[in-house]
């Protein structure tokens, strides 16, 4: 029997999570990012590329196991033993180019990314293993105006692509803002750090489950569609009204929003920095010329 017929035959096929991109996919893409890459440009932003592969201890908060650097990431050591992974993101490229490089970089800096990014996770529907980030962020400015500049070149690069206005809103909040919420409610400090990630992951659900999925979510725990039963956080009654209220304040108009939220924040002073923040984004926005049907304050948006 000769070797030809003794070898297997292998089947072409993706890896899972992973797709091909054909041509008039990668055309419009192209297009797409043209326009964008010209928008950043035009406010002053110049491009950066970093390797797609950096030292796993660079991705810092990513990895969740010193001992399993696969979880989350790809990652594989190289010849001198040390581990290496893909990027999980572009932020994490970023700030390792900007600690590497500071003295020499103008201050603040202003740069924008794109490429692929990879993640180790389940991969499902809408949910890949590699896609592309398209980053644009200010580095060594405090200022509200860097943030204020950020949601205008957005709402430019949106309505360049061709989405008109009252098609999308850019919808803004602040961490010190929830951080605030949380400290009213009584789950300041480290001691509450899971139950505070659980009520960010509920307020999070907000758009899919509505008020009630999160109040329960919030209290006790909620059975989804399927059975499957998820713990909630255990906050009393009073505590989930607090959350509701707060999440809910840009609900109906925005212009009573600044002022729900000033009488839930009045006892939390890293709450009422945050809104005072928040509130010069607003003006300088305002100023520029962007309504609130383009960019306005929205407390229910969390990074879950």
């Amino acid at each position: 029997m000769s070797q030809a017929t003794d070898k297997q035959k292998i089947e072409p096929r993706t890896p899972r999570g992973l797709t091909d991109r054909e041509a008039n996919e990668l055309t419009a893409t192209n297009r797409m990012l043209d326009v964008i890459r010209s928008v950043y440009e035009l406010y002053g932003f110049e491009a950066l590329e970093t390797p797609a592969i950096e030292y796993t201890d660079a991705l810092g908060k990513f990895l969740p196991d010193q001992d399993r650097p696969n979880e989350g990431v790809f990652s594989f050591q190289d010849d001198d033993e040390q581990w290496v992974s893909l990027r999980y993101d572009l932020t994490a490229p970023l700030a390792r180019f900007v600690a590497q490089n500071y003295d020499r970089l103008p201050k603040p800096y202003r740069s924008y990314r794109c490429g692929a990014v990879y993640r180790n996770e389940k991969p499902g529907p809408g949910r890949f293993r590699q896609f592309m980030q398209f980053d644009a962020d200010t580095v060594g400015s405090a200022s509200p105006a860097a943030d204020a500049e950020i949601c205008m070149m957005a709402a430019v690069s949106l309505e360049r692509l061709g989405i008109a206005r009252g098609d999308y809103v850019i919808r803004l909040n602040s961490r010190k803002v929830l951080d605030g919420v949380m400290q009213t409610i009584g789950l300041g400090g480290e001691e509450n750090a899971l139950r505070r990630l659980i009520v960010l992951r509920a307020i999070d659900k907000l758009d899919r489950l509505g008020t009630e999925g999160v109040r329960h979510l919030l209290g006790e725990g909620r059975k989804d569609e399927s059975g499957d039963y998820t713990k909630g956080a255990g906050l009393s009654l009073q505590a989930i009204d607090t959350i509701l209220a707060f999440c809910l304040a840009g609900e109906h108009s925005t212009r009573t929003t600044p002022v729900d939220l000033a009488k839930l924040l009045k006892n939390s002073a890293i709450g009422a920095e945050g809104f005072d923040e928040l509130k010069e984004i607003e003006n300088l926005v305002r100023a520029a010329g962007f309504g609130a049907e383009r960019i306005r304050i929205d407390p229910s948006v969390v990074r879950g």
